[in-house]
């Protein structure tokens, strides 16, 4: 029996998906690309085709392209190269559904009164400072220093802090270490540890229980199709 539910807005292989899944919660992903990957129901379309299922979930999350900001991309920014920048338009959509939500992305993007979490927090051997906007109140927690991160490319030894970015070596010791062992070394690239949806899922399940805003029926009891005019929907 799901406890509530989360609509998972670019949801890639389904990293944030899982971390709420932990906390009891029925996760539907969308992706305008193809995720088979991902282990959740899911469905292929474009975020703004599917708004209009924002009301039957008690949760919105989004991770929208984060290459207008992060560090990997910044030379190619000088270059001259516009990346798709579309977090105010999110937050705009997702205020106007009324629905609570969060706003993934990396340092650095322009999200408002973020707080942080990284791998650390988790005891997790993962250097991944990732950003949440929320639209209720989370307080932002202590985040323990971490060692230096290990060198892109260098190939890693047990006990070694890791930084998946790109081709990094080393997949397995980092679906180990990001608790994902469903994705590859491209998925990883791009995903967090579920272990920080899971956190922010339970601070929402004491905000949203405290102050009435479990809707207390779940989207799971239907079937995904029945929500969609989407032919292209894909079962857990």
């Amino acid at each position: 029996m799901f406890e509530y539910s989360v609509l998972d807005f670019f949801a890639g292989g389904g990293g944030c998906g899982a971390g709420y899944a932990r906390t009891g919660a029925y996760v539907l992903g969308c992706d305008i690309k193809p995720q088979p990957k991902n282990p959740h129901h899911f469905i292929k379309a474009d975020w703004r085709e599917l708004l209009y299922l924002a009301q039957h979930f008690d949760l919105l999350h989004a991770s929208p392209p984060c290459q207008a900001y992060t560090k990997a991309c910044k030379q190619w920014r000088k270059e001259g190269y516009q990346y798709q920048d579309l977090i105010a338009e999110v937050r705009e959509a997702f205020m106007k559904t009324g629905k609570p939500y969060i706003i993934e992305s990396v340092p650095g993007a322009p999200l408002i009164d973020p707080i942080v979490l990284n791998g650390s927090k988790f005891g997790l051997l993962v250097h991944r400072p990732r950003f949440f906007e929320c639209s209720f109140p989370v307080v932002q927690p202590h985040i323990p220093e971490t060692r230096q991160s290990v060198k892109m490319g260098r190939p890693v030894s047990e006990g070694d802090i890791i930084q998946p970015v790109g081709h990094f070596s080393g997949v397995t010791y980092a679906q180990k270490q990001m608790e994902i062992d469903w994705l590859g070394q491209k998925e990883l690239a791009q995903a967090i540890p579920p272990a920080y949806t899971e956190w922010l899922g339970y601070r929402f399940k004491e905000w949203a229980a405290s102050n009435n805003r479990l809707q207390g029926t779940c989207y799971a009891q239907g079937n995904a199709a029945d929500f969609t005019n989407s032919g292209d929907v894909q079962s857990e």
